[in-house]
């Protein structure tokens, strides 16, 4: 073997070695849920008209209540990808589940929110919300999300 052949088998060696690197940093991209994961089975044992306390068992505690004409229980979940194992993950999808009460602690609406077309969504009701005090906190979850050509 001469040196020319050792140093030429080196060299596909290591860019072998640098191909098989790099394919397995690619394939280390991830998808990850954070918050409330939905299950809509658990969505259907809270239909309208369900008791506060029939929400918490079925749904857990809430990320977050208010109090806008009666309470409102929001359970927030994120979906993020990162591309490669060492860069920061980007969001891929956000949710706002919001379970409203009317004045009897009974559930009056559910909705469950999102982005779509670069918009706050109800996927549930299938509408985009009104403004409103309501709009402007849900809006206010998705601030990163929601494009600036508003």
């Amino acid at each position: 073997m001469t040196i020319k052949s050792f140093a030429s088998g080196v060299r596909v060696a290591g860019l072998i070695a640098a191909t098989a690197l790099a394919a397995s940093a690619a394939g280390c991209a991830e998808d990850q849920s954070k918050g409330y994961v939905l299950s809509e089975s658990a969505l259907q044992q809270v239909p309208v008209g369900s008791s506060q306390e029939q929400v918490l068992v079925v749904l857990g505690t809430p990320s977050t209540t208010a109090t806008l004409k009666g309470d409102v229980f929001y359970y927030i979940s994120q979906k993020t990808h990162r591309a490669v194992a060492f860069m920061n993950p980007t969001i891929s999808d956000q949710r706002v589940l919001a379970v409203y009460f009317d004045q009897n602690h009974k559930v009056s609406r559910i909705a469950n929110y999102g982005l779509k077309d670069g918009r706050v969504f109800d996927f549930i009701g299938q509408v985009t919300p009104t403004a409103g005090q309501e709009t402007n906190f849900i809006e206010h979850m998705f601030k990163g999300l929601l494009s600036n050509d508003d």
